[in-house]
């Protein structure tokens, strides 16, 4: 039995601290009990808490990061799970992980630094040769050189924030404007005709790399491309739910369907090509061809039963508990592995 550490929280916004709790509270209360599991929140103030469990979490003593680390230190965890969804949480902690000495599941910090910044993914896949979208990265008070139909995005932002469809010149300056707001730059590219939304998981089973059934997502002419509201929102408790789960507007793709393999086949080089490990997922459109061409990386798994990836697995035949041991144990066996090379 394996002592799993589930980090969890943000150094950056109440929001994210209470999407990671949520993501986490779902995987501790449906992964199983082959493992131990321990818990280390990070508030948006800085401090650590180390709760016994999450719903006791406002009853945990805060401690500042020096004290943090003794005790993270002093809990010996054989493995991490990384469940922090901002930039530093993923990039900066998994960094302090690895100082630390704590193999972690999941992709290292250099690999998330390059799947959450849109257009250095689309660079890399691109040289893969994935197809991307026409674009181009605007600073502030740039302009771009490609004509409406658009998408602008924040370069960095996660979950659609920002996001505008633009269909007419005069609504550029506003959609910049909005990505700019999230983003130190914004990724301006050419609009793929609607066919189909699709994201497709990939895991890694006995050295081998296998694509999941692909997830589709229910667009229409009226509403051509996911925005913020079409996944996360806050209730009027002050609660976020999912709104993309187990609702008529998202379902696992037949993998007989003619659009599976090629996106399955796009999806496994550009998770090559990324340097993943453990799991990816990638977000593509499908042309009315039956072309996919990739959006972007999310490559982080909360492991939670409601969480897309898990979502995939179910649908191979591969539970939630068994999902996370396969990871555990890569984890286990790369910090071997690394012990026997020192």
């Amino acid at each position: 039995m394996a002592r799993v550490l589930h980090l969890v929280g943000s150094p950056t916004s109440a929001f994210m601290d209470d999407l990671s709790r949520l993501y986490a509270a779902d995987c501790l209360a449906n992964v199983g009990d082959s493992h131990e599991h321990v818990v280390a929140h990070v508030a948006p103030d800085g401090s650590w808490r180390f709760p016994a469990t999450l719903a006791e979490l406002a009853d945990a003593q805060p401690l500042p990061i020096g004290d943090a680390l003794a005790r993270l230190v002093a809990l010996r965890p054989d493995v991490a799970l990384p469940q922090m969804f901002c930039i530093p949480g993923m990039t900066s902690y998994r960094a302090l992980l690895d100082v630390l000495g704590i193999p972690f599941v999941g992709n290292p910090a250099d690999v998330m630094a390059l799947g959450a910044h849109k257009a250095r993914a689309r660079a890399v896949v691109a040289a893969a040769g994935v197809r991307v979208p026409a674009g181009e990265v605007l600073a502030p008070g740039g302009t771009t050189t490609l004509a409406p139909p658009l998408v602008v995005k924040p370069v960095d932002a996660d979950n659609s924030a920002g996001i505008t469809h633009v269909v007419h010149a005069d609504q550029l300056p506003a959609a910049l404007a909005a990505a700019w707001a999230e983003s130190g730059h914004a990724l301006v590219e050419e609009y793929v005709p609607l066919g189909r939304e699709v994201r497709c998981g990939v895991v890694v089973r006995d050295g081998e790399l296998v694509p999941l059934p692909l997830e589709e997502y229910g667009l229409s002419a009226d509403h051509p491309v996911r925005t913020a509201e079409d996944k996360i929102r806050r209730a009027d408790d002050g609660t976020l739910g999912l709104m993309a789960k187990d609702t008529p507007t998202v379902w696992v793709v037949d993998p007989a369907d003619p659009v599976t393999a090629p996106v399955q086949e796009a999806a496994l080089a550009c998770h090559t090509a990324m340097g993943c490990r453990d799991y990816s997922l990638f977000d593509f459109r499908v042309d009315p061809d039956g072309v996919p061409w990739f959006l972007e990386a999310g490559l982080y798994n909360s492991f939670a039963r409601q969480s897309v990836v898990p979502t995939m697995a179910r649908a191979a035949g591969i539970e939630l508990p068994e999902l996370l041991d396969v990871a555990v144990a890569a984890a286990l066996a790369r910090a071997a592995g690394d012990r026997g090379r020192s």
